[in-house]
């Protein structure tokens, strides 16, 4: 039976609106959306690609770290505006 594993995503907004998500722990895993399930949807269909090309190539695989998914649940960071007086 497969294992399952919870990859870290990193969640961005650029200035267009378009959310842009990537997974450090997997080299060249990244996706956009036009929403943020959209950009969910969309990683979690490029996880399951890289790990399937991951099956046939050794060398790709060895760069996924497999140590760097983990089940708590990371929640973003966001800009705190704050007005400066100097």
């Amino acid at each position: 039976m497969p294992k399952v594993k919870n990859f870290k995503v990193i969640i961005e907004q650029d200035e267009d609106g378009i959310f842009i998500t990537e997974v450090p722990a997997i080299p060249g895993c990244y996706t956009q959306g036009r929403t943020y399930e959209e950009a969910v949807k969309g990683i979690k269909e490029v996880i399951e690609l890289c790990l399937e090309e991951a099956k046939d190539d050794p060398v790709y695989r060895a760069k996924i770290d497999l140590d760097e998914s983990s089940p708590e649940k990371f929640l973003g960071v966001t800009s705190v505006p704050v007005r400066v007086s100097f």
